[in-house]
């Protein structure tokens, strides 16, 4: 796409590797404006349209949530970038990453032993997995 060069909405999305759907979404959400617009609606991008999406994407990708997204591009779009405060939402993100992992890890543990009660406990007529799931206390040794 050359760089001022104007494209419908539909090839926009393309280019940048979205649905029509998410572009419009990220309108609503302020996180892009149409370069240009018709009297009959059609609204027009450029080559800086299609790059703010896919940056939108890329940081979805590393996990930033669409709030985060816009606080990036504020940054971004910012005559004088301040570099370690875009560092600090990084490693925030970081953080919160490793806390999920740590969540997924201790539910994993409790399905494996859910699952390993299964197995063992096959001439009780209830499902030890469909009673602990029933129990006050869910998940069993975390």
């Amino acid at each position: 796409m050359e760089t001022n060069h104007l494209v419908r909405i539909g090839k926009a999305a393309r280019a940048a590797g979205v649905s029509i759907q998410t572009l419009r979404y990220y309108e609503r959400l302020r996180l892009l404006r149409p370069v240009g617009r018709e009297s009959n609606g059609y609204r027009y991008y450029d080559a800086g349209s299609v790059r703010v999406i896919r940056f939108v994407k890329r940081a979805q990708e590393l996990g930033f949530s669409l709030r985060e997204v816009q606080e990036l591009l504020r940054f971004r779009e910012a005559p004088r970038v301040h570099c370690v405060e875009v560092r600090e939402r990084a490693e925030r993100k970081i953080a919160e990453i490793v806390a999920t992992e740590r969540q997924h890890a201790a539910m994993r543990r409790a399905l494996q032993k859910l699952v390993a009660s299964c197995r063992t406990e096959r001439s009780r007529r209830e499902c030890p997995l469909l009673a602990a799931l029933v129990k006050d206390e869910v998940v069993p040794g975390t």
